[in-house]
């Protein structure tokens, strides 16, 4: 990033002069950060989208129960790519669809209690790992940054053009 940055400085001082160090940094950050979770959920046998399902059933009262519209409005991602890891998952055997009593042409997703304990299997190693990222700050230096995250989040989302609030991660399906 400091190569980067210097390049910049050294070969287009215009543009150096106008950006944010501190974003590009933030996203070398998130993309390290993605790279993490991407291996870890993988070392237990998962996509990205899978475990982000999962951990969107499970973050959800018990039986940890949700429509599949309310998955696709929650995940952020195609119709079509949702059917592909609900369909994976099943197979899987850690979700399962069952009717829905408020509508007879749906089926709810329920997380399995095999699809339970994987995921909070995977919960505590990535925390781990998260923890490892940000060992260098001290629990005073992670509160201002967060409460920076939130200004920054505040700041996009209060003009015209509304940015997400949920997590998406780039390769869904």
């Amino acid at each position: 990033m400091e190569d980067i940055l210097q390049l910049n400085q050294d070969n287009w001082p215009e543009c150096a002069k106008t950006s944010f160090p501190a974003l590009l940094r933030l996203t070398q950050v998130n993309n390290i950060f993605i790279q993490i979770i991407k291996e870890c959920v993988e070392s237990f046998g998962l996509q990205s989208a899978d475990f982000n399902l999962l951990t969107c059933l499970r973050r959800n009262p018990a039986p940890h129960v949700l429509s599949p519209t309310d998955l696709y409005q929650s995940m952020l991602f195609s119709s079509g790519g949702l059917t592909k890891v609900l369909t994976r998952l099943q197979k899987m055997e850690l979700i399962e669809r069952i009717d829905n009593p408020e509508d007879k042409r749906s089926k709810l997703v329920i997380l399995s209690g095999k699809g339970k304990a994987l995921v909070e299997d995977i919960m505590p190693v990535l925390h781990q790992k998260e923890r490892r990222m940000v060992e260098a700050l001290s629990d005073e230096d992670l509160k201002s940054l967060d409460e920076l995250m939130q200004r920054i989040m505040q700041s996009m989302n209060s003009g015209s053009q509304i940015y997400p609030t949920r997590i998406q991660f780039s390769d869904m399906a």
